[in-house]
Order: C-alpha cells, then sequence, then structure tokens
C-alpha cells in the first residue's frame, strides 16, 4: 500500500527533475580580464578587470596581471553585472501548478509563522537552471497560504541540496493583508456588515497573536525561579519573536491604497517593521511610505491595468512614480505559484519600467542592489564590489535589453551549468527542421 501512495511523487520526481549537476566550490581564483562593469554600486567601469576566489571578489582593477594558478577570461565586447535577485517566488516550492505533487507552497491552516520556505525548496527543479540562464541567480521563495503564512527564504538557483542553496533564512514574514474594500452591492454574496465583521476578525487575530508573542518572550527570557523547567515551548510563538521584536520584516502583500495605508497605521501601533509587497496602489499613499521610510516591492510590471478607469501604462510607469516620490522600492515578478515558472522574465520588467520613465541604472539597481537591501542582504550581494560574493553573469549586450544572452553566471565563484530544458528543446528541434530541409544545414 505504501509503494501505492509513493510511487506517483516519486514518478513526478524523476519527471520534473533537472539533470544538471551542482557546481563545485571554486577551486581556482578566476580572472576576468577587459569587461565593461556594471557595479551598481559605483557606476559603469569599461575595460576593467575583476578577480574572485574562495567565492570572494578580492580585487576589481585595471590590466590585473594573472599568475599561472588563475583562470583567465577574455570579456572584450561583454558586460558583467551582479546576479539579479528576484524578491518574492514561489519557485522551488512549486514545478507545474495543476499537478499537485508538484505543489508545496501552502500549509495547512490560517496563521502558520512557524512555517520555513527553504526545507521545501527543490533543488532539482527544472525552473532552476532556466531562471538562471537570464542572470537571475537570487530567489526570496515563499509561502503563500493563510493569512500568516510563514517566513521566507533567500535561495542561491545552484545546489545539491536545500542546505547548500539557502544563503539566507529567514528573510521575512509574510502576512496577506485583510482587503479593505467593501463591496456594497445589494446582490453581493456577503452582507456589508458580515464582510466588515471579518476585516475586524481578521486584524483582531492579527494583534493577539503579536500580544502572545511578547508575553510568551517575557516569560522565555525571565522563567519562573521555582519550575523555570516547567515553561512550555510553542513553534509557533518563537517563530515570530524576531518580527514582534522588530528585528526582522513583516512582509504584508497588500495591493489597494486602504490597505497599504492600514498597514502602514498597524506597523507603527505595533512598533514593527514592514515592507509592502505587491503595492499596485502605492503611488497614491507615497507621502505616508516615504515619511515612515516603508520599502515596496513591486509586484510586477508586465500586466494590465488593475481598474477599469486606469491608463494603460500604470503598471509601466509606477517604478518611475515611487522613485519621483522618494520612496525606496524594488521591481520583482509576480509572487504566486504560477508566475514561479516566469521569473526568468525579471530583466523585463524592469525594462518595461526603464521605458517608461525610471532612469536606466535605477531600473537595474530595482533588481540588484535595492532588492539585496530591503532583504537586508546588501552586505553579501546586489552590487559588484571588493568583500562581496562573486554571485555575477557575463552578458554579449545589455541586460534590460530582451535580445542579450547571458554567456555564463558564478554563484560564490562556482562556475554554473548554462545549459536548460528551453535550450535543449531549441537545439533539439533546430536539428529536426535542418534534417526535414525546411532550414539550411
Amino acid at each position: 500500500m505504501r509503494q501505492l501512495i509513493y510511487l506517483p511523487i516519486f514518478a513526478f520526481a524523476v519527471i520534473f527533475a533537472s539533470d544538471q549537476i551542482p557546481a563545485p566550490a571554486q577551486e581556482k581564483p578566476i580572472l576576468i580580464q577587459n569587461g565593461t562593469l556594471h557595479t551598481v554600486s559605483h557606476g559603469v567601469l569599461e575595460h576593467t578587470d575583476i578577480l574572485f576566489e574562495n567565492g570572494i571578489i578580492t580585487r576589481i582593477d585595471d590590466n590585473i596581471v594573472p599568475n599561472p594558478e588563475m583562470e583567465v577570461i577574455d570579456a572584450g565586447g561583454k558586460h558583467i553585472y551582479p546576479g539579479l535577485i528576484a524578491s518574492v517566488s514561489t519557485l522551488g516550492l512549486v514545478e507545474v501548478s495543476a499537478v499537485r505533487a508538484t505543489v508545496d507552497y501552502d500549509e495547512v491552516g490560517d496563521m502558520t509563522p512557524e512555517v520555513r520556505a527553504n526545507v521545501s525548496y527543490n533543488p532539482d527543479s527544472e525552473l532552476i537552471p532556466i531562471t538562471r540562464s537570464n542572470g537571475v541567480l537570487f530567489v526570496n521563495t515563499m509561502p503563500t497560504g493563510g493569512r500568516l503564512t510563514g517566513q521566507s527564504s533567500l535561495m542561491m538557483m545552484d545546489g545539491w541540496t536545500w542546505e547548500d542553496a539557502t544563503l539566507n533564512h529567514p528573510t521575512a514574514l509574510h502576512v496577506n493583508w485583510p482587503d479593505m474594500w467593501i463591496d456594497t452591492n445589494p446582490n453581493s454574496k456577503t452582507p456589508v456588515s458580515e464582510q466588515e465583521e471579518n476585516r475586524r476578525k481578521a486584524l483582531k487575530e492579527l494583534n493577539e497573536l503579536i500580544d502572545r508573542v511578547r508575553q510568551y518572550q517575557k516569560i522565555i527570557d525571565n522563567p519562573p525561579k521555582s519550575r523555570p523547567h516547567d515553561v512550555a515551548h510553542d513553534l509557533r510563538l518563537e517563530a515570530m519573536i524576531p518580527y514582534a521584536n522588530g528585528e526582522k520584516p513583516f512582509f504584508i502583500h497588500a495591493f489597494d491604497a486602504r490597505q497599504i495605508e492600514t498597514a502602514v497605521h498597524w506597523s507603527i501601533k505595533q512598533n514593527v517593521k514592514i515592507v509592502i509587497v505587491g503595492g499596485w496602489d502605492a503611488w497614491r499613499v507615497t507621502e505616508i511610505l516615504k515619511e515612515h521610510q516603508i520599502p515596496v516591492i513591486i509586484e510586477g510590471t508586465l500586466r494590465t491595468p488593475w481598474r477599469r478607469n486606469s491608463d494603460y501604462s500604470e503598471a509601466y510607469a509606477l517604478p518611475a512614480w515611487l522613485y519621483e516620490a522618494g520612496v525606496s522600492f524594488c521591481i520583482s515578478t509576480a509572487g504566486n505559484a504560477f508566475q514561479a515558472a516566469h521569473v526568468r522574465d525579471l530583466p523585463n520588467h524592469a525594462a518595461m519600467a526603464a521605458a517608461f520613465g525610471l532612469p536606466m541604472d535605477v531600473a537595474l539597481r530595482s533588481i540588484t542592489l535595492s532588492a539585496a537591501e530591503i532583504l537586508g542582504v546588501d552586505d553579501q550581494i546586489g552590487s559588484l564590489d571588493i568583500g562581496k560574493d562573486a554571485s555575477l553573469f557575463i552578458a554579449d549586450g545589455d541586460i534590460l535589453e530582451i535580445t542579450s544572452h547571458v554567456e555564463q553566471a558564478y554563484i560564490l565563484g562556482t562556475t554554473t551549468d548554462m545549459n536548460d530544458r528551453h535550450k535543449t528543446l531549441y537545439k533539439k528541434y533546430l536539428e529536426k527542421y535542418k534534417q526535414l530541409g525546411i532550414l539550411g544545414k
């Protein structure tokens, strides 16, 4: 019976597993010469060399003299970028949304702060090599179900196990903010009074849970002297301590202006850190976001207008509007399960923002250093600087141009396999049509 239960799951794992071998740790220094370095932090450096060893960038200079121990790469005419960062995604937690055996982004229950995304991360996903082929080397993967969905983890796009692939955990605790909009249509299935009560109940439960966490922390920090070992540990409450005391941020998934404003006021009242995720209406409430220094993770620019009366370019121009208003932000792809296969489009989302008013250097920053700052890892990744992780890639053109190709990527200095399922199928059918005489030899 047990074999019958697990055999289908095993079959799906085989069908959807990548056959690529993760790269070993960097064995010798790598010197990339004469490239165009897009440092992000210090502008663009033409005809410049970059040296990294043991996974760390050790030197950026002109005409670095190589030695016999180095692997030397001539990048003349090529562009070198820090690895791109997808700030929210379910990549690694879902392979095919319609195949239940490949889906693991949702836990039972409405409040599950103890859930960790990285322990469910699938390092053999076919989507990983496809994603890194577009320069996306880091993904902040997250659970999505319920009100308090769980903790996200920043994952590297290479590794044998989830432990190997985890760069940082936890990055944030995710909250699906209650809908502040009330449907007053007389034909609505849910009466107005019930909608209002559901909203009050959701916020009350969230506030009460945080109060319990703070009470629990007091007990843990100061257990009863007479019976110190009798304190019952609660994994759910313990998981929330760094967020309730302001060490780590809540990522509040909110799209409507009323949701965003309510979330900001809640964070002030509770004295916690928050980041707005989604933020499609953030341009309407820039004053409160700037005043309280609340960053926004924009979930996609390649989308249709949210409202029927919205201008067609609203989604495209949103990053430029936030930039002009002085609001901190980064750009990500949509974080829902259906978009896991499209994280590879991240540079195209930034490119669209650049086409609608966002300066090119800021557009690049929005998917590199700005994302790293919001995720709290800007001391490791997000720019090409001495002492940071050697997680970068070489492209044959501007990464914000859709015609550019990533030729080689390095994660912590390791030379990653650049093949993927898309490239394999392209080569297969190219050969097919050549043999059939449809294409030239």
